[in-house]
């Protein structure tokens, strides 16, 4: 299965949503893998590859962790999203980090790296064996690669519940059933750690350890935005993009019953946090 159409969709329709929305990604995302750099440190003067790097802000994290001896990598199959990344280098002054476009399924990853990384990048893999064999092909012999994924809907309300709240309202168009542009199987697709290990070991990676991280995630600085957030991203959004005229028309039908949904989660403050769950996914290339 081709990546084109996943490819143009992050580097169109799916990158506007997410540049809206950035400030939620990188400040909520950013608590999650600092949990992941307390437990797996990166080594000092390490060279590390960032798989699927967004907005690079985790590349650059890595970047300061390894020090000015390392180099910090981050690849995505986005140029729009590169672009963003070597502007955020470049104010941060930083000349250890690299930045790169490439289908992480395919094409060539360089290395070897001593380490690679991955937060909510590899669940939007159409082929995810193919990248998971990419990654280790670019690997030094022992090294290690930690990725962080969502683990199952139900254990996160903060993009589940909305989900439920519109597939009952506007009608659910598969990509199958639609030529529009799409991101690719979701951010659920790695949430099973039987199919992942299985997979992880097939292509030849071994010691393959998961590790459970609960918190709650900021989706909106207050509840309008918060609804925007739900209208925008996630299942929800693209369910309500892929049904086309029927998904606009039924957008405000849907906003009203979104305020009910997410309403529960608002703090005195009026922000917004939802319970989330993840796995930090590490596994070796054998030695």
């Amino acid at each position: 299965m081709a990546n084109d159409v996943v490819i143009e969709a992050w580097n169109t329709v799916l990158f506007e949503k997410f540049s809206r929305f950035k400030f939620l990604f990188v400040e909520g995302y950013a608590a999650i893998s600092e949990q992941v750099f307390i437990r797996h440190p990166p080594p000092k003067a390490a060279n590390m590859l960032d798989v699927g790097c967004g907005f690079g802000d985790c590349t650059i994290r890595i970047a300061k962790l390894i020090g000015d001896n390392g180099l910090s990598y981050g690849v995505d199959c986005a140029s729009n999203f590169i672009n963003e990344c070597n502007s955020a280098a470049e104010q941060e002054k930083l000349n250890n980090t690299r930045f790169f476009v490439a289908d992480v399924e395919a094409d060539d990853l360089g290395g070897p790296y001593d380490e690679a990384f991955a937060r909510f990048g590899t669940m939007f893999f159409n082929m995810p064996s193919l990248a998971m064999k990419n990654i280790r092909s670019a690997l030094k012999p022992g090294g290690k690669f930690t990725q962080v994924v969502w683990r199952k809907r139900e254990d996160n309300p903060w993009l589940h519940d909305a989900e439920l709240c519109v597939r009952n309202i506007v009608p659910v168009v598969s990509h199958e059933e639609t030529n529009a542009v799409h991101c690719g199987p979701g951010p659920f697709s790695m949430a099973g750690p039987d199919m992942v290990s299985d997979m992880l070991q097939a292509v030849g990676f071994e010691r393959v350890q998961f590790e459970r991280f609960d918190s709650e995630i900021c989706i909106g600085r207050n509840l309008q935005e918060a609804i925007q957030f739900a209208l925008e991203i996630g299942p929800a959004g693209e369910i309500i993009r892929l049904a086309g005229d029927e998904g606009q028309r039924l957008k405000g039908e849907v906003e009203l019953a979104l305020g009910d949904v997410i309403g529960k989660f608002e703090r005195q403050d009026g922000s917004i946090w939802a319970p989330s769950s993840a796995w930090f996914i590490s596994a070796y290339n054998p030695s």
